[in-house]
């Protein structure tokens, strides 16, 4: 009996140095952003050479999301690299979700700053393969993780998950030809990052892109809890690509079906697009008077990726055929007056403003929370233009 209980604890033991050996701990660093923030890292490393891969939390987590899949990638022979934002996590700066909506606006500024410094540790590191380096991101860290490609030409291949990227970045996924996974779960708590994942991948050109839809799982890397089997697909998928076909992807033999809305959203990337979609609209409409095309909330997140651009006379005309499709909505006529104000087109924007301050009178249906921002957007706005606020 006791040689039989010696001989249990010892497999024991060997099954758990076992899994030790092939899912390496993480070692927890010290990063320093260009003007000074202090970040926490994690590094996960193989103890060979090879190649790395940097991993981006989405904006409601913080690195540790990562965790799983990063010790499966470290096992499987790839460098990884988990960092907090700054406000996220164990990284400096106030708590994310005690910000003003100002001061994320201005930390979110910083985030290419805080990932030039992750992307620039990792490459460092002995043993990483510089030139061999892949990306991914959930959420807020999709654009965060093409932005880093974009600026990185070292990097040879991305996966994303349940997100959006502004214009520079959707030209890049254009013309880079670079394989990219992508991932979203239809339960997502923010349904416009099921489209725009989905058009994402359309406009992706790789032949070996790859896009992973469940029907539950959450946001982003949330999914891991659910489907654990994701991991392990990502895992192979970065095996793939940077390892074994460094910047290829097998040719995908999967047809997946695309949303009718993508094709219209791709039409607001070219020029004349808005008035090629409000000829659409009006056809529709004829048809059916409750016709869309698009959803409200993307076009509006567009119309603003236009004015941070630079933009403002393409940003009001998304706007105002957001307002064209969707005129009961007091978000809309808010967003268009700060399109309008932008432009310099005062009048238009006071029009607006009072537009959306008379709908939020009689509106049940836009959340509480929602209504009392817009308020106070345009009362803040009826100062500026010189009016008192009702």
């Amino acid at each position: 009996m006791t040689r039989r209980l010696s001989t249990i604890l010892a497999l024991l033991l060997l099954a758990l140095f076992s899994n030790a050996q092939s899912n390496p701990p993480g070692r927890v660093v010290d990063l320093t952003s260009a003007d000074g923030t202090k970040l926490k890292g994690t590094f996960f490393s193989p103890a060979k050479p090879g190649p790395g891969v940097l991993l981006l939390h989405q904006c409601n987590k913080d690195r540790k999301i990562w965790d799983g899949l990063a010790q499966q990638l470290a096992a499987s022979g790839v460098n990884v690299l988990t960092f907090d934002l700054r406000n996220f996590g164990e990284s400096e700066g106030e708590p994310s979700d005690k910000l003003t909506p100002q001061e994320a606006q201005a930390a979110a500024q910083k985030w290419p700053a805080d990932v030039d410094a992750a992307f620039e540790y990792l490459v460092s590191q002995p043993g990483v393969k510089r030139d061999t380096i892949g990306v991914g991101g959930a959420s807020c860290g999709l654009n965060n993780s093409v932005q880093a490609a974009r600026r990185h030409p070292e990097v040879k291949s991305l996966v994303l998950l349940a997100g959006s990227t502004n214009l520079d970045g959707r030209n890049f996924l254009r013309d880079s030809n670079l394989p990219v996974l992508y991932g979203f779960a239809d339960d997502d708590e923010y349904p416009s990052s099921l489209l725009t994942t989905e058009w994402l991948y359309a406009l992706t050109p790789n032949p070996g892109k790859k896009l992973v839809r469940y029907r539950d799982g959450g946001h982003g890397a949330e999914i891991f809890k659910v489907h654990p089997e994701f991991e392990d697909i990502i895992k192979d998928w970065f095996v793939t690509t940077l390892i074994k076909t460094p910047g290829r992807a097998p040719l995908s033999k999967k047809n997946v079906a695309i949303p009718k809305e993508v094709e219209v959203l791709n039409l607001l990337d070219q020029p004349g697009g808005t008035a090629k979609i409000s000829e659409m609209l009006t056809v529709a409409r004829k048809k059916d008077p409750k016709a869309t095309l698009f959803p409200e909330e993307v076009v509006n997140v567009i119309g603003y990726e236009h004015m941070q651009a630079g933009d403002n006379k393409g940003a009001v005309a998304i706007l105002k055929l957001n307002a064209e499709a969707y005129p009961n909505s007091t978000n809309v006529f808010d967003s268009l007056s700060d399109a309008y104000l932008a432009d310099g087109q005062k009048d238009l924007a006071l029009a607006s403003v009072k537009r959306a301050l008379e709908m939020l009178k009689t509106d049940t249906t836009t959340p509480q929370r929602l209504r009392d921002g817009i308020k106070a957007s345009c009362e803040t706005k009826l100062k500026e233009l010189g009016e008192k606020p009702e």
